[in-house]
């Protein structure tokens, strides 16, 4: 018998520890980008100096030439130029997109019918799996031809097409967020308004939003993070000039350009890499004070989740009041059209230039190629992606939510870790996916080094969205078990994750989604160009769809099959979105 408990209790000793070691991942994962970043980069820092490297306008490389054994400095790296785009695009992206944003969730939440309501919801939360690529080629085919019929050059390119983009690629983060925190806000606040007499408009505006302020302040800080780390869509739009921005029309450049246009020429021995991969530590450091401010207006909020001290809107007149809210409903109208727009203008180019031949086993360039070799590099990469994160993704979360409490420190750190490792842009784990899974453990441009390079992103998703589930699980479950004589690790596989199963399915969805439509970790890992032959294993090189679509670009007679793959793609990602959906909702009947 005691035999039996020491068995029992090792086994469960040793899953713990398991889970335990999943957690940990996230703190070793952001350490090893941190440290790489940081070795890699100060060398090339050091040799350029530090102000050269910051200050310098002039950004002018030589190849061929291993930097790290001359004596002396050849060529120029100053990044001022990036920085400075950076910061304009990402502020006008976010002053369009915060404003825009906040409003339409406020019509989401407060005045929007109920049966309309779920239809749009669902529809900004399908918009947020589209691919950066997609919304880049919306730009560069209808927004910058339209601004550039108002511009003095009589080109579009510059900062305010690109801020326009990116306004509406972080609309679906803004608007979700927003829209929930508006939602948690007490009935009594409005109830409490309504009975001083104030009109609902008067009420929302006065009362709700005040109290909701944290929340809202925290989508738009997650906005900057999403703008200020945005690649291709940047990429195809700013024209890639390292020079100032000079207006609002002309060329340009941002770090996340200025590395995926200059990375895929450079070798690791080179400075010139060294400063890329700095270029990178400096972004590195901007997302993450980015990430410890959104920590920490998300500790006040949670602080002050009893209290709301938050006081009403000093502006407490009617007509104000009904001002704000024509604004909510303008600035609806313009997201949802937009959003609608690009889908809609996608399928229309898209749906007609699918053809058979796309399809075909091989095929050449000479004529219309064959998009089937991509189709199988992006199911492989898939499947080992998942294969990879699903395990320490959902190991972790069952960590963290079965065996801790929120108040251990080293838990907050692990939560940092996962947070920091969800909102480093994706140019980054190019970086340190070409650096380290390509060149140090020599794997090669293949489809092994894009599946771990990809899953580095996937895990903090994938931790969040099944700790949420397994949260949902009443204790009532777990007492009942306990009180059957259960174990712990009997009472979480055989009660807790099936009672969380479909929150942990939809999750494995949406990361399917967040893999398919990757592009920029994709480019420098696991290959760029375009495909004819089918790739025979995983050490092959490979194209998946979303970076297809990028070489198509780069070629002016392949436009057609450009925004085919656009459409086949937005199929796969709604279709698993609302696959995702689906399965929640047919699990949540069950339990009913």
């Amino acid at each position: 018998m005691n035999r039996t408990l020491k068995i029992k209790k090792f086994n469960e000793n040793f899953i713990k520890t398991v889970f335990y070691i999943a957690a940990l991942f996230s703190i070793i994962a952001v350490a090893a980008i941190f440290v790489f970043l940081f070795i890699q980069g100060i060398p090339a820092i050091s040799k350029i100096g530090l102000f050269n490297f910051l200050l310098g306008s002039k950004w002018d490389i030589l190849h061929g030439i291993d930097y790290y054994t001359s004596s002396t400095l050849q060529g120029s790296y100053g990044i001022a130029t990036t920085i400075i785009g950076t910061v304009y695009v990402t502020l006008f992206a976010t002053l369009i997109g915060g404003v825009i944003g906040v409003f339409t969730a406020i019509f989401l939440s407060r005045f929007c019918p109920k049966k309309l309501k779920n239809i749009l919801s669902q529809l900004v939360n399908l918009l947020a799996g589209i691919p950066s690529v997609i919304y880049g080629f919306f730009g560069l085919n209808v927004i910058q031809p339209l601004l550039g019929k108002f511009s003095n050059n009589g080109s579009g390119t510059g900062i305010l097409s690109v801020s326009i983009i990116l306004a509406i690629m972080i609309l679906p983060t803004i608007i979700a967020i927003s829209k929930n925190s508006l939602d948690a806000v007490p009935d009594s606040y409005y109830e409490a308004s309504r009975a001083l007499g104030d009109s609902h408009s008067q009420s929302v505006f006065g009362a709700i939003l005040p109290a909701a302020k944290s929340g809202i302040v925290t989508s738009i800080i997650l906005g900057v993070g999403r703008a200020i780390g945005e690649t291709m869509a940047v990429a195809l739009l700013c024209g890639n000039a390292t020079v100032f921005p000079n207006g609002m029309f002309g060329a340009f450049s941002t770090m996340t350009s200025h590395i995926v246009n200059g990375l895929g020429e450079l070798q690791p021995n080179q400075v010139a890499f060294g400063a890329m991969v700095a270029t990178g530590f400096v972004l590195f450091i901007f997302v993450l004070i980015i990430n410890l401010l959104f920590q920490f207006v998300n500790r006040k909020r949670d602080d002050n989740k009893k209290t709301y001290r938050t006081g009403f809107f000093k502006n407490k007149s009617k007509i104000f009041a009904v001002f704000l809210k024509c604004l909510s409903y303008i600035t609806s109208i313009l997201s949802i059209v937009s959003l609608g727009i690009i889908v809609l203008y996608i399928f229309i180019k898209g749906l007609p230039n699918i053809t058979s031949s796309m399809f075909a086993i091989t095929g050449t360039y000479s004529g219309s190629p064959t998009i089937l070799p991509s189709i199988i590099s992006t199911l492989m990469l898939v499947f080992l992606s998942l294969i990879i994160a699903v395990p320490i993704g959902i190991g972790a979360s069952i960590f963290l939510s079965e065996y801790t409490k929120s108040s251990n420190k080293l838990i907050k750190v692990i939560r940092i870790g996962i947070e920091t490792l969800a909102s480093i842009p994706s140019i980054i784990y190019a970086l340190f996916g070409a650096a380290f899974f390509v060149y140090a453990l020599k794997f090669g441009v293949s489809i092994l080094s894009g599946a771990l390079t990809i899953s580095l992103m996937i895990i903090p998703v994938i931790i969040r969205s099944c700790e949420e589930s397994l949260k949902t699980v009443p204790d009532s479950y777990r007492e009942g078990s306990y009180a059957l004589g259960s174990g712990k690790i009997r009472t979480i596989f055989k009660i807790i994750i099936p009672s969380a199963l479909s929150g942990i399915l939809s999750s494995v969805i949406l990361s399917i989604g967040r893999i398919v439509s990757e592009s920029a970790p994709l480019l420098f890992t696991m290959g760029g160009g375009k495909m004819t032959i089918i790739p025979t294993s995983f050490m092959s090189s490979g194209t998946s769809l979303s970076v297809l679509m990028y070489a198509f670009s780069g070629e002016n007679k392949y436009m057609n099959e450009c925004w085919a793959t656009a459409s086949i793609l937005l199929i796969i990602i709604f279709t698993l979105n609302l696959l995702s959906t689906l399965i929640v909702r047919k699990f949540n009947i069950k339990k009913r």
